[in-house]
């Protein structure tokens, strides 16, 4: 039986040959709306006596545009990316690389790190060890990932693949009866 997940923001369709068994599909909208709802839930984190973030670090690839829009609503301006990959060309879990550290000389207290997503949490357990006073927020997250983030928007089931809008492009989609 074919299990489908249905959500005002999300639709998810069965997946074959993969772990994941469910599929969802986020929209630029969805995208940029649940960035800002982040922006608002870390308005009201920010420390100090300012109320103001120090920077933002982006987890690349993913967390760039979540990073920019976040930016641009507690009026950041100092951003930096923390290059990390631990995905192969194919979408499996790989080898964990870090390909490019921050500037940062510090443990990172007052700065933000943004992300897309935690799934399994390998990625995130590495930033925490080489940012470990940051605050780590994340659009989504999977239960193996959870406890590595600060602050999220919203949950996904571990057997869910999330896909991005800068991972898509417009094409001919079998009919459900046909898949």
């Amino acid at each position: 039986m074919c299990e489908f997940l249905i959500h005002p923001t999300k639709i998810a369709l069965p997946m074959t040959s993969s772990p994941y068994t469910k599929d969802v599909i986020k929209t630029w909208s969805e995208l940029h709306r649940d960035s800002r709802e982040l922006a608002w839930e870390l308005l009201k984190k920010a420390p100090g006596d300012n109320k103001r973030w120090e920077g933002i670090i982006a987890v690349t690839r993913g967390g760039m545009i979540p990073a920019a829009i976040i930016a641009r609503e507690l009026n950041i301006r100092l951003i930096d990316t923390l290059c990390i990959s631990c995905y192969d060309d194919h979408q499996q879990v790989g080898e964990l690389k870090v390909i490019k550290n921050t500037m940062l000389e510090t443990d990172g207290q007052g700065y933000l790190v943004i992300d897309d997503l935690v799934d399994t949490g390998a990625t995130l357990r590495e930033v925490r060890r080489l940012l470990s006073a940051a605050h780590i927020a994340t659009l989504y997250v999977k239960p193996s990932g959870e406890k590595l983030v600060d602050t999220f928007v919203d949950k996904f089931s571990q057997d869910t693949w999330v896909r991005f809008p800068w991972d898509m492009e417009l094409g001919y989609a079998q009919p459900l009866v046909n898949r």
